[in-house]
């Protein structure tokens, strides 16, 4: 009489050999963690940049503010150091906005650059695992299938 083949057993040992790539899982994490690092030093950067424009402009106004606390002569000199005032913090103000556009705009540039480059580099990383896993399947298939064609015998 013909034997059955135990197709149980070649399933078994075709999943024990189904790989499973330990280092893939190591790499995607240093990958990640890499990104997160390079994007908290643009975050970081930029907090810098703006906590220096911030104070610069505050120790402007200050001084600037200071020139109309100053005691005047004449009642129009207090007028003249208000108006003074509001049109030095009018110009402060466009000159500070800008500079906090272009620190903003650089963060978003450098951010749209890291993400182009992780999503290249998993693209690249997701192909080479895939061949791999798809090589190591196809080889624990034809071996699993040569089993099961040699219990049959």
């Amino acid at each position: 009489m013909t034997k059955t083949p135990d197709f149980a057993k070649a399933m078994q040992d075709m999943m024990a050999a189904f790989p499973v790539d330990a280092a893939a899982f190591q790499n995607a994490f240093k990958t990640q963690a890499a990104m997160g690092e390079k994007l908290s030093k643009v975050a970081l950067e930029a907090a810098e940049k703006s906590t220096e424009i911030s104070s610069k402009w505050a120790k402007d106004t200050i001084a600037k503010l200071g020139e109309t606390a100053k005691a005047k002569t004449d009642a129009s000199e207090y007028t003249k150091s208000l108006t003074d005032f509001a049109s030095a913090a009018a110009e402060m103000a466009a000159e500070n906005m800008a500079a906090f556009a272009e620190i903003a705009k650089k963060v978003q540039m450098e951010t749209v650059e890291l993400m182009l480059a992780a999503g290249k580099d998993a693209s690249e990383e997701a192909q080479a695992v895939v061949k791999k896993a798809a090589a190591e399947v196809t080889s624990v298939a034809k071996k699993a299938a040569a089993t099961a064609a040699t219990a049959a015998k």
